[in-house]
């Protein structure tokens, strides 16, 4: 089998799944960095033709060339480097964010559909072991249709202010207009989203959402600047299937909690709040498959997987190493990956179009099916953005409600 040559921009997250990659007949050939100082040591590790670029175009000419490209780069400066390469016809994996503006995903979706190489949402938490199991007892039929789904990524990073503030200040010390000190709670809605949508195959249509806003707490957030006081938005969407999903972006209230729930017309799966790697599996009075109406367990990997994971370095509970895994058996194949570049512009128009309800004061917001041309028209030119452009252009809505 020919070994697929991969390169990465941005090795501060997208590093994580070098080792992933030569468990699955995968070469790391190249990387693009904006700090040179990465650059120690790679020849070494990766032989003296690895490559070593800080200009993305040079990159993309690596010699020999590239079969893939894994874009862990800023969250939301991805569109463009993906549609450069599927121009090239490099296959794609984006980490995150797949269009940060409206704009940005009609020309990612018209740039997918002429190329000859695949775009794939490298999105890792349906490959969490407890989304595995809720998608395995889904599919399987005993539960019906979903009615309703939620999902909280609830992750605060908080200190006493002083002491968050010192850490805030390397994002406003050295990068004053890093995405993280303008992201509304909406955008990094990946993570919740995301899995509710690969377990059913719902899609969103329509989306509102409100914000929780705190503008005197005396604790900070690590993880957002002090310019987003909304500690969480809570997101409502009504999908094509008529179900309902309640879910949060990157929320900071409580104790940190990743959960989920799907409730259907036979019954319910979710993991437990507080110790959330345990399923709890209920049926319906006059529904239960089995003999039990009520299952509570934590499903479990198989010792080869188990040793695999272990040697990808076991990145959140293995969902790294599935991802990697997942992606290159699509691209080998040559099928088309569930999370594609319409599941994932879908993501991203809830994400931006619900911080257009936060601002709104709840209204409800389409989500367009970016499918069709002439949906796409209507977005366009749709180029507002909360964050900083790397041109030095600036954000034209606010990051935070209030």
């Amino acid at each position: 089998m020919k070994k697929l040559r991969v390169g990465i921009l941005g090795l501060g997250r997208a590093g994580a799944f070098i080792k992933s990659l030569y468990l699955n007949d995968a070469v790391f050939v190249a990387t693009c960095e904006t700090q040179a100082e990465m650059n120690y040591g790679l020849k070494e590790l990766y032989g003296e033709d690895f490559g070593f670029y800080t200009d993305f175009e040079e990159f993309l000419k690596h010699p020999g060339g590239l079969d893939v490209v894994i874009l862990g780069n800023f969250f939301h400066e991805h569109a463009h480097y993906a549609i450069r390469c599927l121009e090239e016809g490099i296959h794609v994996i984006s980490e995150c964010l797949s269009n940060a503006t409206m704009a940005e995903g009609v020309a990612l979706v018209r740039a997918a559909e002429k190329s000859k190489a695949m775009y794939i949402y490298g999105e890792n938490y349906p490959y969490y072991p407890t989304y595995i199991e809720a998608d395995k007892v889904y599919k399987g039929g005993t539960l019906g249709k979903v009615l309703f789904a939620e999902s909280e990524y609830n992750h605060p990073l908080l200190l006493p202010l002083a002491e968050a503030e010192k850490m805030t200040t390397y994002y406003l010390r050295k990068f004053e207009k890093h995405w993280r000190n303008y992201l509304p709670r909406t955008y990094y809605i990946q993570h919740s989203l995301a899995p509710l949508m690969f377990v059913t195959g719902s899609t969103p249509k329509t989306v509102t959402a409100f914000p929780s806003y705190n503008d005197g707490m005396e604790m900070g957030d690590q993880l957002t600047g002090p310019n987003v006081k909304d500690r969480a938005a809570i997101v409502l969407t009504q999908n094509d299937d008529h179900s309902v999903f309640r879910v949060t972006g990157m929320a900071s209230f409580g104790a940190e909690d990743i959960s989920f729930r799907f409730c259907c017309d036979k019954g319910q799966i979710e993991n437990i709040r507080g110790m959330d790697d345990h399923i709890m599996l209920r049926y319906d009075a006059g529904c239960v498959p089995g003999k039990e109406p009520k299952y509570f367990y934590k499903p479990e990997i198989t010792p080869e997987e188990a040793e695999l994971v272990k040697k990808a370095g076991g990145g959140h509970e293995g969902a790294d190493f599935r991802t990697i895994r997942e992606a290159l058996k699509y691209i080998r194949e040559g099928k088309q990956y569930p999370m594609d570049v319409y599941f994932a512009t879908t993501v991203s128009s809830v994400a931006i179009q619900a911080h257009r309800s936060v601002i709104a004061g709840g209204q409800p917001f389409e989500i367009p099916d970016f499918h069709d041309e002439e949906v796409r028209k209507k977005y366009e030119n749709d180029h507002d953005t909360p964050f900083w452009g790397s041109d030095g252009s600036a954000p034209t809505m606010p990051c935070s409600s209030h």
